[in-house]
């Protein structure tokens, strides 16, 4: 479990003003000084971030952060990005000083009430004061959590698990399927792994080995090709496969060696699934019909990797946009968290799969971006619809294959 991907995890983070007791009470959850703990008010400045196993829960990802009431400009800078991990927060803890409750606290009440983030007040140093009547009488009311603690000295510590159990939301325990819904027990998949540039030296990508993960763990089973062995190795099985399965770049080779009475689709389309809302990046593509020369398309990468070569997303996907469209197009790319906060200037947002991501952190970004008014699209739908193979790459997802037809009837 210690080795889990980041994307797996339950990411908890914690919340409040400064030198309420946040990093204590994380050092206090996981039995470790995992955090800096000062009587200074801002010891804390970048969010730290401490992966353990939380049992019956499993993995999870305790995310501490600055005080969002810091000052000054670098305090600033430290406030954003402790907001930026309001965005993966699948679980929070507010975390305030007993007896002291006011507008910061009731601003990330809100903020999380307004994700539909579950989240837990955590009253912290309880030894000096105890937290107002009434406030206690208002979480009632909105049946929110809370405890008491004495972070410090551990106490509490024991009800903060117990309600941190409690809490984990229903949409974790039950992570949209990867690809075993499609590939039934017994049955086969073929992946198609190429191995070029970008390749890391000596092991597969995550897509790749969490697909390879998923269909073990469902009983089923795969074979590994590079896109030049395809054909070959479809004419050595006995029977058809359930599935093939291509990284994206190859998807015009892959479609022209796969027959077309076996479904075929691309990693980064099942992680679009697994990770964010494959139906709002199938509707995200329909805006792509509607793009002209000067257009402006963003591309976000959660990985900072430094681009090598022909780039799936520096050089390929605006190189087929460009052939598609017909005209240039004004591509600004941003990579991990940095995400504009204005996106009104942009026709289209085109995501990668987020594979490093948990699922809260896309959906949030689909959020900003259908708040906006702006289409958003994944890489896999985006190249299979600029390629012409659109309708073959999601056969396999009716469902968003009628969200398609819905958005552009």
């Amino acid at each position: 479990m210690k080795s889990a991907p980041k994307g797996l995890r339950l990411h908890i983070g914690l919340f409040g003003r400064r030198n309420v007791g946040k990093s204590s009470l994380l050092n206090g959850i996981t039995r470790q000084q995992v955090s800096i703990v000062s009587e200074v008010a801002g010891t804390t400045t970048d969010p730290v971030e401490k992966p353990m196993e939380l049992l019956p829960i499993g993995p999870v990802l305790f995310i501490d952060t600055a005080g969002v009431d810091d000052v000054g400009a670098l305090g600033r800078q430290r406030v954003d990005k402790s907001r930026q991990v309001f965005d993966r927060t699948d679980l929070a803890l507010l975390v305030a000083e007993a007896g002291t409750w006011g507008p910061f606290e009731d601003g990330i009440l809100a903020e999380l009430r307004g994700r539909n983030t579950p989240l837990i007040v955590v009253f912290n140093k309880t030894d000096l004061a105890q937290p107002d009547a009434a406030v206690l009488q208002r979480l009632d009311n909105e049946k929110i959590s809370y405890v008491t603690t004495v972070a410090s000295d551990g106490q509490g510590l024991l009800e903060l698990r117990r309600a941190l159990i409690e809490s984990v939301p229903e949409e974790f325990l039950h992570t949209p399927p990867l690809v075993a819904d499609l590939v039934p027990p017994g049955q086969m998949a073929v992946l198609v792994v190429p191995i070029d540039l970008e390749a890391p030296k000596g092991r597969l990508i995550v897509p790749q080995v969490q697909t390879i993960r998923d269909l073990l763990d469902h009983d089923a089973y795969c074979m590994v090709v590079k896109e030049r062995e395809l054909r070959d190795a479809l004419d050595r099985l006995r029977r058809p496969p359930s599935l093939v399965i291509t990284d994206s770049q190859a998807f015009l080779k892959v479609a022209a060696d796969t027959p077309p009475e076996i479904k075929m689709t691309s990693f980064s389309i099942l992680f679009a699934r697994q990770k964010g809302d494959l139906a709002e990046f199938v509707r995200g593509a329909a805006a792509i019909d509607r793009l002209r020369s000067g257009d402006r398309v963003l591309i976000a990468e959660s990985c900072s990797h430094h681009p090598i070569g022909d780039d799936i997303g520096r050089v390929k996907i605006p190189r087929w946009l460009t052939q598609y469209v017909g005209g240039k197009l004004d591509v600004q790319h941003m990579q991990g968290r940095d995400f504009p906060a204005d996106l009104d200037s942009y026709r289209l947002v085109i995501h990668c799969g987020a594979c490093m991501w948990n699922r809260r952190e896309v959906l949030s970004r689909i959020d900003r971006c259908r708040a906006a008014g702006v289409p958003i699209c994944n890489y896999g739908v985006t190249i299979s619809y600029t390629l012409g193979i659109f309708h073959r790459a999601l056969e396999p997802f009716p469902d968003a294959m009628e969200a398609y037809r819905q958005a552009t009837a």
